[in-house]
């Protein structure tokens, strides 16, 4: 289903923005797409060509779809009945993609979008692969699995470049400059930073993350799933997604916790607000015995200027976190960084009424985002609201 007043807007919207609270709190669904998944199923990741002229989906109905991000259409639809498909990414070709694979064996695969062949496999992993992410600068890419390792991949060779034989479940991420690379540990807790030079090296920074609010409500803390890393555009930055009802921001240089995102507590006797899609997806959300993790690992995005983080939700909500304010634009209460610094949301939007909003997106070159569940959603600010900043343009 499209919204026929879509393509206006976005002709409405002025040719540069620079995203601020108020922009933000103008997004809403341009298009919703409902009609390219089995029904009870859900897309499970997301990624934008280099470009931010396509939209590339997977979904647990081992399907992928191709959209045009400009025009908000759909493309193309591909099948991998054969092997699955689970985070799907451009590579530095809008013409080329690679995933990962959930049915036969682990192995990555590197598909053509011309005749939609394979043009190479990539096998090693022995275990489902849960992290993947092309390298920003070049036709490597890194690889995290339930086996316990990280692999280092070049596009044009079918063997390991590099291999990290590590302790518990990986998230990895490339550093923008492309010469560093992060290892979170879901099974210690311990984010790693190594220097792509010496991949078998050991790490320059190994950090445990505690939370000590998690500690204050039970003991042992009830630490969630780490399902995502991703650094900010300048690399100061790590944003660490979970599937439980908090995220963390990360100090980039140094490793320590510096803000956690959460939502603000129920007032009174109302029923406690929830994010995280370890729980039940139908109301009142309960929360299973121990910690899981969901179907998606990109619960959490950056916004393309490093500023603002947008997340998902279990009861389909979008949230948004103001979290790198510039200079004299933070709010008056706002906590010292740390690791108790709770931050709450600026905005949240009713995005996925049917079920979770379990993916979400920025567009790296325009002021679009993409969300995903049972459906598909694009949005944009609506230059009509009125608290769309009139001083806007190009």
């Amino acid at each position: 289903m499209a919204d026929p007043t879509a393509s206006t807007s976005a002709q409405m919207l002025p040719a540069t923005i620079t995203l601020t609270p108020e922009i933000l709190a103008t997004f809403k669904p341009a298009r919703v797409f409902q009609k390219h998944l089995e029904p009870g199923k859900s897309f499970t990741s997301l990624s934008f060509d280099d470009k931010g002229e396509l939209l590339l989906t997977a979904a647990d109905d081992e399907t992928m779809q191709l959209f045009n991000a400009k025009t908000g259409k759909h493309m193309r639809q591909l099948y991998s009945k054969k092997y699955g498909v689970h985070l799907a990414r451009f590579t530095h070709k809008s013409s080329a993609l690679i995933h990962a694979s959930t049915k036969e064996d682990d192995t990555i695969r590197y598909l053509s979008l011309h005749d939609n062949n394979y043009i190479r496999y990539f096998k090693g992993h022995k275990k489902r692969v849960v992290s993947l992410q092309m390298s920003p600068q070049d036709d490597t890419f890194l690889s995290g699995a339930a086996d316990d390792t990280v692999r280092l991949w070049d596009l044009r060779a079918a063997s390991a470049q590099g291999l990290l034989n590590v302790a518990g479940t990986p998230c990895v991420a490339y550093e923008p400059s492309g010469l560093v690379f992060a290892v979170l540990l879901n099974l210690r807790s311990t984010l790693l930073l190594y220097d792509l030079k010496n991949f078998d090296k050991q790490p320059f920074i190994s950090v445990v993350l505690e939370d000590p609010i998690l500690a204050q409500r039970s003991f042992p803390p009830r630490v969630p799933i780490y399902t995502s890393l991703a650094f900010s555009n300048d690399g100061k930055w790590i944003l660490v997604g979970t599937s439980g009802d908090v995220h963390y921001i990360v100090d980039g240089f140094y490793g320590k916790i510096v803000a956690r995102l959460e939502l603000p507590p129920a007032p009174g006797n109302e029923p406690q607000h929830v994010m995280g899609l370890e729980r039940s997806v139908r109301p009142p959300y309960e929360r299973q015995i121990e910690a899981t993790t969901g179907i998606s690992s990109e619960e959490v995005a950056w916004t393309p200027d490093g500023r603002f983080v947008v997340s998902g939700s279990i009861d389909g909500k979008i949230h948004m976190w103001d979290v790198a304010p510039p200079e004299g634009q933070a709010q008056a209460h706002r906590p010292p960084p740390g690791p108790s610094c709770t931050l709450y949301p600026i905005k949240t939007s009713d995005g996925h009424l049917g079920g979770p909003s379990r993916i979400v997106a920025f567009n790296p070159r325009t002021a679009m985002m993409a969300t995903g569940g049972n459906d598909l959603t694009f949005w944009l600010p609506d230059p009509s609201d009125a608290n769309f900043p009139s001083t806007e343009s190009s």
